[in-house]
C-alpha cells in the first residue's frame, strides 16, 4: 500500500471508510465472524477496491493496531522510564479515552489478544527498551517489570471500562499512578540495592 503522504485525497477517503464500516463491525460482532462482503457492503466499494489496499482482514486490522501504535507513541515521545512512568501512565489513560468503542474491545477483549501483545510490544520497543535505568538491568529483572507493568495498567483500565468507568478519569489515573509507579519506584531502588 501506499505510504499516507503519497495517498490521494480520494484513495485516503476510501481507506478510511473502509476502517470506520470495520470498526463498527468490530463492535457488532467477533472478529472471526467479520466478512470482507460485510465491510464492502457498508463501506459502498467493490472487492477489487478492498483488495487493492488489503490482503486480508487480518492486515486491516494490523494497519488500525498500527495507527493506534503511532498515535500513543506521539503522545508518550520525549518521557523518560522509569523516572517519568506516572505522565506515561496518565497518557496511556488519557489516549485510551479518546479512542472508541472498536479500541477498547481491541484493547479489552481476548479474541484480540494477538493485536493487543503487537501494540504494547511496540510500545515497549520504543520506551522502555529505550530507557538507559531499564537496559542497565539484568534481562531477567527486565522480563518481570515488563510484565508488570503491562499487566497492571491494561488491567485496572479494563476493569475502569468494565465497572462502566464510574470513577472519574482524573482519579482513575491518580490511583493508578498511586498504585503502579510506587512499584516501579521501590522495584528500581531494592534492584539497585541487591545488584551493589
Amino acid at each position: 500500500m501506499l505510504p499516507k503522504n503519497k495517498r490521494s485525497p480520494k484513495v485516503e477517503k476510501t481507506i478510511q471508510n473502509i476502517k470506520t464500516v470495520f470498526e463498527k463491525l468490530i463492535c457488532e460482532k467477533n472478529f472471526e465472524e467479520i466478512k470482507v462482503s460485510q465491510i464492502v457492503k457498508g463501506a459502498k466499494i467493490n472487492k477489487k477496491t478492498f483488495y487493492r489496499y488489503y490482503k486480508n482482514i487480518d492486515s486491516l486490522l494490523k494497519e488500525i493496531q498500527k495507527d493506534f501504535s503511532q498515535q500513543y507513541l506521539k503522545c508518550i515521545k520525549g518521557y523518560d522510564l522509569p523516572d517519568d512512568f506516572d505522565k506515561v501512565n496518565r497518557e496511556f489513560f488519557l489516549f485510551s479515552a479518546r479512542q472508541g468503542k472498536a479500541y477498547e474491545k481491541i484493547t479489552l477483549n481476548n479474541n484480540y489478544e494477538h493485536i493487543r501483545d503487537k501494540m504494547m510490544d511496540k510500545v515497549i520497543d520504543a520506551s522502555w527498551k529505550k530507557s538507559e535505568k531499564f537496559n542497565k538491568l539484568d534481562r531477567k529483572y527486565q522480563s518481570i517489570i515488563l510484565n508488570f507493568i503491562t499487566s497492571s495498567s491494561l488491567e485496572t483500565y479494563k476493569q475502569w471500562v468494565i465497572d462502566g468507568k464510574k470513577i472519574p478519569l482524573e482519579e482513575i489515573i491518580k490511583i493508578s499512578n498511586c498504585m503502579i509507579t510506587g512499584a516501579i519506584k521501590s522495584f528500581f531502588e531494592n534492584i539497585k540495592e541487591a545488584t551493589k
